[in-house]
């Protein structure tokens, strides 16, 4: 995260925080429609466009779409030329909404996908270890042969086969 996108997820985090708006879910939708369509991204970065060319772009494609705040807010990142930053400062906007509401993310990788019942016993797991709320999101890997590897709180958490069996064959290179 850039210390501009802190800057700036952080005050909009703020403002939204002082007026009780829930943000983040429109926050995450653009930043995924954006994604989508990095041309979108491109034709209001374009210098070569007016400011106000630019600013009724987004008026045009997200009035009543999204909260007049994160309108807003996309207006100001445009005008200033720091659209590229947008994803920075979401997670700026996130990772202070998460520590004000004890929330901490986790990403579980494993070979195949978790089942639902799998899912909730790793929610339970991780919510009592940590005494907070657990969001947990999943990525499938099939390399990884079986196990989980489990990142949080800038922690990694290995019980993979993968790590497994490397454990053993460095136990038995050091035992010879």
């Amino acid at each position: 995260m850039t210390e501009r996108g802190r800057e700036y997820g952080e005050g909009l985090y703020e403002l939204c925080r002082e007026e009780n708006v829930q943000a983040l879910p429109q926050l995450q939708m653009l930043m995924d429609c954006f994604k989508r369509q990095p041309n979108y991204i491109r034709l209001l970065s374009n210098q070569a466009l007016p400011k106000t060319q630019r600013t009724s772009i987004l008026d045009d494609t997200l009035h009543g779409q999204v909260h007049p705040y994160v309108l807003n807010f996309l207006k100001i990142l445009c005008e200033r030329g720091l659209l590229g930053e947008f994803e920075n400062c979401v997670a700026a906007y996130r990772q202070r909404y998460n520590q004000d509401n004890a929330i901490v993310e986790a990403r579980a990788t494993t070979a195949a996908p978790l089942t639902e019942d799998e899912r909730q016993k790793l929610l339970a797991k991780l919510q009592s270890m940590t005494g907070r709320q657990v969001e947990l999101t999943q990525r499938v890997d099939p390399s990884m042969m079986g196990g989980v590897l489990l990142e949080m709180e800038g922690k990694r958490y290995d019980s993979t086969i993968r790590h497994r069996l490397e454990s053993i064959r460095r136990a038995m290179v050091t035992n010879q």
